[in-house]
């Protein structure tokens, strides 16, 4: 199927994401229309819990910067005098003076053949598509988490879709039922970077049918860069989201976060209490807190840092770090110290 899709113009690739985008964007206005999508106070379609890509992530070449900066990014007296160390090298090792532009240009004709080389092979889009998808994964089975939220979109009919997009004659008709679970389209470019030892620089874009769209970018060698974006991607989808509700036993509980911010800071536990007022919510208690940092980041909780002093109502600190005989303590014990909180309801 990689293969096939490496027949496909770039360009066409592309305008088959957009098409997809537009059919994604008027399958979300249906769903609006009918009650079937939650949309937020602000008027705009919320974010879906689950995010369902499509599956193919084309990556289009940028400008190649190790070029652009190796001819800019010397001044002309910088590249004269490199220049004329060459010529006086040559000359100490006994080389005829006619000879030396000849030399000179071999030099330099052979170094930008090896780049010529090694630019022109194909594959590195498929390389880079294939890559961000493994990274992604490798993520998810290192930290466990116990709701999956990115995942690729996988119809059955999508060597249909892929004959469609090649043939030139037809137009592509997007089915609203399968566009249904689809969530978004991500796409890259890569270029190499400035550097000129061998890494890209990476960026990659994805755009879904709420409106949001994210972006995430990384250098390094091609075998390593998406490892980086990978976690990029694991941590801007998969951490607790602001405003979100959870169950604790029998009782719903809301996250709400901090005025201005998902955690706050705050002098005092009296002043983030003030704060958390001030939007209609509370500071958690000393169980919501323990309850919502053993769920974690990934699954809907906060982890309570222990490098951090978390406030409390009644002018009280969480001190994870000194658990006995109690972590929570007055705020007298922490003369100057700073106080992390967020807000619930």
């Amino acid at each position: 199927m990689l293969c096939d899709l490496k027949k496909v113009p770039m360009s066409r690739i592309f305008l088959s994401l957009l098409a997809i985008l537009s059919q994604l964007f008027f399958v979300a206005i249906a769903q609006d229309t009918k009650g079937n999508s939650q949309i937020e106070k602000n008027g705009k379609i919320a974010m879906p819990p689950v995010v369902y890509l499509w599956p193919q992530i084309p990556f289009a070449r940028g400008k190649d910067l190790c070029q652009y900066h190796d001819a800019y990014g010397r001044t002309k007296s910088e590249q004269m005098a490199e220049l004329t160390h060459s010529v006086k090298s040559l000359i100490r090792e006994g080389v005829e003076s006619k000879n030396i532009v000849a030399i000179l240009n071999a030099l330099d004709n052979q170094i930008n053949q090896q780049r010529s080389v090694a630019g022109s092979s194909p594959g590195m889009d498929v390389m880079l598509s294939g890559s961000v998808k493994a990274s992604l994964d490798r993520v998810y089975r290192d930290r466990s988490p116990q709701n999956r939220k990115v995942m690729f979109f996988n119809p059955a009919p999508l060597n249909e879709l892929l004959r469609l997009m090649r043939d030139p004659q037809k137009q592509v008709s997007w089915d609203p039922q399968l566009m249904r679970s689809l969530s978004g389209v991500a796409y890259g470019t890569y270029s190499y970077a400035p550097s000129c030892r061998g890494e890209i620089l990476v960026t990659l874009h994805i755009d879904l049918s709420c409106g949001n769209t994210y972006h995430f970018q990384s250098q390094g060698f091609p075998e390593q860069v998406m490892h980086s974006i990978g976690q990029q991607v694991f941590e801007t989808f998969q951490q607790t989201q602001f405003p979100s509700k959870i169950k604790i036993g029998n009782k719903s509980l809301e996250l709400v976060g901090a005025p201005g911010a998902t955690i706050g800071k705050a002098p005092s536990p009296r002043s983030a209490d003030m704060a958390c007022k001030a939007i209609q919510a509370r500071l958690p208690t000393e169980d919501e807190y323990e309850y919502l940092s053993n769920l974690g980041d990934w699954n809907g909780g906060v982890t309570c840092s222990r490098t951090k002093l978390w406030a409390m109502s009644g002018n009280m600190v969480m001190a994870p770090d000194l658990p006995n005989p109690s972590p929570v303590r007055p705020v007298s014990e922490f003369p100057g110290q700073e106080f992390s909180y967020y807000c619930v309801r």
